[in-house]
């Protein structure tokens, strides 16, 4: 059972160096871009949730 684990972890290993890594400015880059495209879509989400909050409220005459 040992030998098993041990031969699944050196393949894990084996592997991981077949991996791309990104370099440091391609990961900052892809951060940045996540980060900024997640806070334009909060602020659109919220938008729309605010005017449709208003919407309902004069419709409903609250």
């Amino acid at each position: 059972m040992y030998e098993r684990a041990i031969d699944f972890l050196r393949e894990v290993k084996a592997e991981l160096t077949k991996v791309n890594w990104p370099s440091q400015s391609e990961l900052t880059g892809s951060t940045t871009v996540v980060i900024v495209l997640t806070i334009i879509l909060a602020v659109f989400v919220g938008f729309i949730d605010f005017m449709l909050s208003a919407l309902l409220s004069r419709l409903l005459g609250a």
